[in-house]
């Protein structure tokens, strides 16, 4: 009498690895880039650079690029919690949202002053 065996359950699929130290640099350099990207706009471009006589329109010409690095590296870390299936991956991309909702305000005022 031959025995039948129950089919294998599946296994659940990961992504690729990525080490807790890879998540940490990547969620590092992110955040930092977007406070970056918000001390200019609100403390050095339109407090100190004035008081060094340097003109106040340089404003968009730094904070565009910046705005658009800091949300390069904010969706490079999101989708790095999620390859990663990390168990934080939720509040992770709740903060993330927060943080790329400002800085796109940012830098939709960055380029409506760089235009008009």
């Amino acid at each position: 009498m031959a025995s039948v065996s129950a089919p294998a359950a599946p296994r659940a699929r990961r992504g690729p690895s990525v080490s807790e130290e890879q998540l940490q640099r990547v969620f590092s350099v992110s955040i930092l880039l977007s406070a970056f990207r918000c001390l200019l706009s609100y403390i050095i471009l339109p407090i100190v650079t004035p008081l060094l006589g340097a003109a106040t329109s340089v404003g968009p010409a730094i904070g565009i690029p910046v705005g658009i690095l800091a949300l390069g590296f904010d969706v490079a870390a999101i989708r790095r919690f999620w390859v990663s299936r990390h168990r934080w991956r939720w509040v992770m991309t709740v903060l993330y949202v927060a943080v790329m909702g400002m800085v796109t305000f940012l830098l939709v005022r960055d380029i409506a002053h760089f235009v008009g």
